[in-house]
């Protein structure tokens, strides 16, 4: 599955196009990850305590009748600080995989907004391959302008490893929130195809009928749309869990690269 990891190399990788610099490769930022965390947890573990017997005394000061332990710790969210739920977790190694990356722009109210999505069903080695689609996603995706390097602070990553390729017994064998689909079909001669990512449907609040529909539109397709289903659609179903991560965390974590090994 995507990790972390991966986004923050997809934003190396972009950032490092953008700067025209040398970008780390996946080991090193893997590796740096996971010393990131690890330090940050320490940090957390050690302040923690303080800020609880800070934050309880002032509790207990301005309202003596509530006992020290009913009081609550409150961070603020521009505190970095990094729980042992946010370390790496062990997943089976993956080193090569089909894989899509996803840029979207995060409004000042944390609306997500597409701005770049492509990939492959190729298997791709990681290393490579999301460098080269986060940079394509970014720069080469039709739909939209260019991505700018002004623009990166307000960017959020996503990258999908697909997995578990199935061809469906018909249009409709595949499940919401499980399955990202990929149709083919041939009408009049001409050949179309395309495909959405397992959480698609599901952010749009689209039933399968909906979905599929949309994807004939995606491909090409201008039939009526209640003549949608005499088209004979091949649909493959697929897997693929999203991982996501916004530029605040990257540029934090890269911010501590710089500062622990200047590079």
């Amino acid at each position: 599955m995507a990790t972390v990891s991966h986004c923050l190399y997809c934003f190396e990788s972009l950032a490092a196009h953008l700067e025209s610099r040398k970008a780390m490769t996946l080991t090193e930022v893997q590796e740096s990850w996971e010393k990131y965390c690890k330090d940050a947890d320490t940090v957390s573990k050690k302040q923690l305590p303080a800020l609880r017997r800070v934050a309880d005394s002032s509790a207990s000061a301005s309202n003596p009748s509530t006992p020290s332990s009913g009081s609550t710790l409150s961070l603020n969210n521009d505190t970095p600080a990094t729980s042992t739920s946010s370390l790496p977790t062990e997943h089976p190694i993956i080193t090569e995989s089909p894989l899509f990356v996803t840029w979207n722009t995060v409004s000042a109210s944390g609306h997500t907004s597409l701005r770049g999505c492509i990939g492959t069903f190729e298997a791709q080695e990681l290393e490579d391959g999301l460098s080269s689609y986060a940079i394509t996603s970014a720069i080469h995706d039709m739909r939209f302008d260019p991505i700018s390097k002004r623009e990166l602070p307000s960017l959020e990553a996503a990258v999908t490893l697909l997995t578990d390729f199935e061809d469906c017994d018909d249009a409709m064998d595949w499940e919401l929130g499980t399955h990202g689909i990929r149709i083919s079909f041939v009408e009049r001669g001409r050949r179309y195809g395309a495909t959405y990512l397992p959480d698609v449907a599901v952010e749009q609040e689209w039933s399968k009928e909906d979905t599929l529909l949309s994807l004939m539109r995606k491909a090409g397709w201008v039939g009526r749309k209640d003549r949608w289903q005499d088209i004979d659609l091949k649909v493959v179903r697929y897997q693929g869990k999203k991982e996501s991560l916004q530029y605040p965390e990257y540029k934090h974590w890269r911010d501590w690269v710089q500062s622990n090994t200047g590079s």
